[in-house]
């Protein structure tokens, strides 16, 4: 089980939140949540349980047990009973791209919109005028880009999610993926699964790890995760961030950090990115950027799709200049079928499943409760919650956005709807 922490809660926040709960109003909660298993829910779980790790909350998680398919639809997030018991309205689909689809029509009239970075629904600046009664915008998980900000903001519309939750999950999905890539596993698991054995078409593309130099764009809760996982790899390990890691930090890992993104990528024999998706960081890896790095280098974003450009990406491959790219988060989502990241050539993608593990659904599901509870019973959402508030960035937004939009484009997603 895991073992959720309670947060130490003031007397005076008590009380507050005792009025407030007499005063709270019914709302309308809309939770867009990826589809169920195709063989059916619930699915025959691999194990009886999941290990115990600490997480902070401040909520009561009784509605489900840790290890549990919270995410998708069927899962509903463990928040049916909690919300419906309080008189509140309760609306769970996974259709949400395009003007005909289940979210488009529940938005209308929704006081509260939940969403996942694996399967976003895309609240852009016309659903948000479509939404006269939208007040919060709440991500099951981590990074709210699927939120047109800038126009939460001009609505005063509160934006959170649930910092950290995933976090770990994340950082040991890039690992694994650096791993991969460069022992070339996919390769050589597909020779054994077509009834192969040439040991050196497996190996012509596989190196150590070992006195590489890797590096991150970002070091934040899930850069310095992958940092110091890296570190037992005798690797020598860079970050590019304009927040510096503290001194203490940077001489136990022996991390070199650099100004720009340019300075750092030239170094590296790997480079995973890790910062949220925002104006300064869209297609921040063109070509240009791409060009400046080593030949033969590693790209691994698990952050989000549109930090790389599509065509550079799969130019880069196909020339060689980049020996290879993986990670699991694509633009839009779900990707359409055509998307050229499915058939690039030295690829290790994966749907976007990094910080959705059955471990991770269990964080975020209490998270999303705990920031719902905050919101009916009008008491403050905490700062590391928080994105977007009273008209502008606020908390952890604050510190990791920037203003502005980076949803254009999302209407490609309602490709994969239409089978395209």
């Amino acid at each position: 089980m895991f073992r959720f922490l309670p947060r130490v809660v003031s007397s005076a926040t008590r009380s507050m939140r005792a009025l407030s709960t007499s005063q709270q109003h019914s709302a309308k909660v809309v939770c867009v949540l990826y589809d169920d298993p195709v063989a059916g829910y619930p699915p025959k779980y691999a194990r009886d349980d999941v290990p115990p790790v600490p997480f902070t909350t401040d909520v009561n998680i009784g509605d489900f047990t840790p290890g549990e398919l919270l995410g998708c639809v069927s899962g509903e997030l463990g928040l049916r009973e909690f919300l419906e018991s309080n008189g509140h309205t309760f609306v769970v689909t996974s259709d949400k791209d395009g003007p005909n689809s289940k979210l488009e029509e529940e938005l209308v009239d929704a006081d509260v919109v939940i969403s996942q970075p694996f399967w976003p629904a895309y609240i852009t600046a016309e659903r948000i005028a479509k939404s006269p009664n939208l007040k919060l915008a709440l991500t099951a998980g981590i990074g709210s880009d699927h939120v047109d900000l800038e126009a939460a903001c001009a609505r005063n519309i509160t934006v959170a999610e649930v910092t950290f939750c995933n976090s770990i999950s994340v950082a040991e999905h890039v690992v694994m993926h650096i791993l991969a890539l460069v022992r070339n596993y996919i390769p050589s698991y597909n020779t054994v699964v077509d009834g192969g054995w040439n040991i050196a078409d497996c190996v012509s593309r596989s190196y150590d790890v070992e006195g590489m130099h890797v590096g991150t764009v970002a070091a934040g809760r899930i850069g310095l995760a992958v940092l110091r996982r890296m570190k037992p790899f005798d690797v020598h390990l860079h970050y590019v961030d304009r927040h510096p890691l503290p001194a203490d930090v940077e001489k136990e890992l022996n991390v070199t950090r650099h100004e720009t993104v340019e300075d750092m990528v030239k170094v590296c024999d790997v480079v995973t990115i890790n910062c949220p998706l925002h104006p300064e960081t869209e297609h921040l890896f063109d070509a240009d950027l791409i060009s400046k790095m080593k030949r033969g280098a590693y790209i691994v974003n698990t952050a989000r799709g549109k930090i790389c450009d599509r065509q550079a990406v799969v130019d880069a491959l196909e020339s060689g200049h980049l020996a290879g790219y993986a990670g699991d988060v694509w633009f839009p989502q779900p990707a359409p079928k055509d998307h050229p990241w499915r058939s690039m050539p030295n690829h290790a993608m994966t749907p976007h499943i990094s910080g959705t593990s059955l471990s991770a659904q269990a964080r975020y599901a209490a998270g999303v409760r705990e920031i719902l509870q905050s919101f009916f019973e009008g008491t403050p959402i905490r700062d590391e919650y928080l994105i977007a508030q009273d008209g502008k960035l606020a908390g952890v937004g604050a510190h990791s956005y920037s203003e502005g939009n980076a949803t254009a484009g999302s209407d490609e997603a309602a490709k994969f709807k239409d089978g395209k």
